[in-house]
C-alpha cells in the first residue's frame, strides 16, 4: 500500500538530544492516564493520515488530547477483543507521533518494519499494565535494537552494543545485577534521543490526534 510521505533527515544520522529519565519524571503525576498501558510510536516521514492508512485503520475522527481516548480503546478492546485496536496519530515537524492506550500495533515487526523503509525509522515502546515492556528501533527496513525496559542488559540487534552509550545516557542502569528505577522513564528518554521529538505533558493534553481503529495484524 502506498504511503504518503514528509520530507525528513537522513536515517544514517540520529537527530541528537540529551533527553535523561529526569527529563520524563513528570510521568508519576501528568501522564493522562497513559503509563500503565501504552504503545508510543514515533514514525519519520509519514503523515498521521499516511500512517493510519498503512495500518488498515477505520478513520473514527478527531480528538484533543489523550484522555478522551481512553474509554473508546477499552470499548474497541470489549468489543473485539484484540481483534482490532484503538489508536491516535498526530504531527510533530517530520514525524508522527501515534498513541495507543492498551495497544500494542506499535511492537508487530510486520506491521511497522515497512514504515521505516526508503531511509525511514521507526521507534516504539510499549508498556502494560503486568510491567511487560518493550523497545524498539528500526531503521531503513530492519530491525537495529529490541529490548525489554525493565532489563535492559539484555538486547539484540545490530545496534545492541553501539548504542549503549545512548541507553546509558538515556537512564538505563546495564548492570547484570540490574537496578529497575525509572526504567519507562528512560525509555521515553531514549525514544526522544532517538528521534529528536520531545513529549511533554502538553504534548499528551492539547495536541490534536487522527484516531481510528485497526486490525491487530
Amino acid at each position: 500500500m502506498p504511503v504518503e510521505a514528509l520530507s525528513g533527515p537522513s536515517a544514517t544520522m540520529p537527530p541528537m538530544s540529551d533527553a535523561t529519565a529526569e527529563d520524563y519524571r513528570w510521568l508519576d503525576v501528568e501522564d493522562a492516564g497513559l503509563i500503565e498501558a501504552y504503545c508510543l510510536t514515533f514514525v519519520r516521514g509519514r503523515t498521521p493520515e499516511a500512517v493510519l492508512e498503512h495500518l488498515r485503520a477505520e478513520v473514527t475522527g478527531t480528538v484533543v488530547g489523550v484522555e478522551p481516548m481512553h474509554d473508546a480503546a477499552f470499548e474497541v478492546w470489549d468489543v473485539h477483543g484484540g481483534d482490532r485496536l484503538f489508536a491516535g496519530a498526530t504531527a510533530v515537524g517530520d514525524w508522527t507521533v501515534m498513541v495507543e492506550p492498551n495497544g500494542y500495533l506499535g511492537t508487530f515487526d510486520e506491521v511497522m518494519l515497512p514504515l521505516s523503509a526508503d531511509g525511514g525509522r521507526v521507534v516504539s515502546h510499549f508498556r502494560n499494565v503486568d510491567a511487560v515492556d518493550h523497545f524498539h528501533l528500526w531503521d531503513d527496513g530492519v530491525l537495529r535494537l529490541h529490548f525489554e525496559p525493565l532489563f535492559a542488559v539484555h538486547r539484540d540487534g545490530p545496534d545492541a552494543e553501539t548504542l549503549v552509550p545512548e541507553l546509558l545516557a538515556a537512564g538505563f542502569n546495564l548492570d547484570e545485577d540490574g537496578g529497575y528505577e525509572m526504567h519507562t522513564e528512560a525509555a521515553w528518554a531514549l525514544g526522544e534521543r532517538l528521534t529528536g521529538v520531545r513529549i511533554t505533558p502538553e504534548t499528551l493534553t492539547g495536541a490534536t490526534f487522527l484516531c481510528g481503529v485497526a486490525p491487530a495484524r
